[in-house]
């Protein structure tokens, strides 16, 4: 003969199994949200019309809930194309996750209206303006015809693509061995320090800096002996 067990005692018994809530986890929104709020910090400042996208967590990650989020730069990321950002929960637990993002620059840029040669000045039927994303091009393109108009060709380039500052004999902004100002902006702020430049370099070109420290930078050559760090 079976023992039956009382109907209170097999209620307590049972119910914890029957209305054990799911694990409590960490709500999507607020973590891409903060993301996309860092990332337009970010990126406030730079020309033309930004727009920026942000992927999402997971929704069934087993995060446990946050109560103070913060947002980063993994090392080497920046506002700029396609990027990564940084979560951090300080409190009360700790965890780290990243974000998939993308911010466009989308604005005018030079691009060649019929094809250059080798040595040939560029005139202002030469060239045209276009618009499109600046991130998703290479970083020395030129934005204004004055910028090209006058100069040699450095090499051919086709008809259609965007103005390089390498495709072009530019004026020297930097010269190789030049004390240079060192800069990198942000969303109100603008942080300076001093270097010696080790190559030469157009506007708009890249070149290698060397920092009091003995730290070797990479920036772009602005003129007035200015080198400007990519964010």
């Amino acid at each position: 003969m079976t023992a039956r067990l009382p109907k209170r005692l097999a209620a307590l018994l049972c119910g914890p199994l029957l209305t054990a809530p799911a694990l409590a986890q960490q709500a999507a929104e607020p973590v891409r949200a903060i993301a996309q709020r860092f990332l337009e910090t970010e990126a406030a400042g730079l020309p033309g019309q930004v727009q920026v996208s942000v992927g999402e967590l997971d929704p069934g990650n087993r995060l446990p809930p946050c109560a103070e989020l913060a947002a980063f730069f993994p090392a080497g990321a920046r506002a700029w194309g396609q990027t990564n950002v940084g979560i951090r929960c300080d409190s009360p637990v700790t965890w780290t996750v990243y974000l998939p993002a993308r911010v466009e620059v989308l604005a005018q840029y030079v691009v060649l209206a019929r094809a250059l040669r080798p040595g040939q000045i560029v005139g202002p039927d030469d060239v045209r303006l276009e618009r499109g994303d600046l991130a998703a091009l290479p970083d020395n393109v030129l934005t204004d015809p004055v910028q090209a108009i006058g100069h040699h060709a450095r090499i051919a380039v086709a008809a259609g693509a965007a103005v390089r500052a390498t495709h072009l004999r530019l004026p020297q902004a930097v010269r190789q061995g030049q004390d240079v100002r060192v800069v990198s902006r942000g969303a109100g702020f603008t942080v300076s320090t001093e270097g010696r430049a080790l190559n030469a370099a157009a506007e708009g070109e890249t070149v290698r800096v060397r920092l009091p420290d003995g730290q070797t930078v990479s920036g772009i050559a602005r003129h007035g002996g200015e080198v400007e760090i990519p964010r």
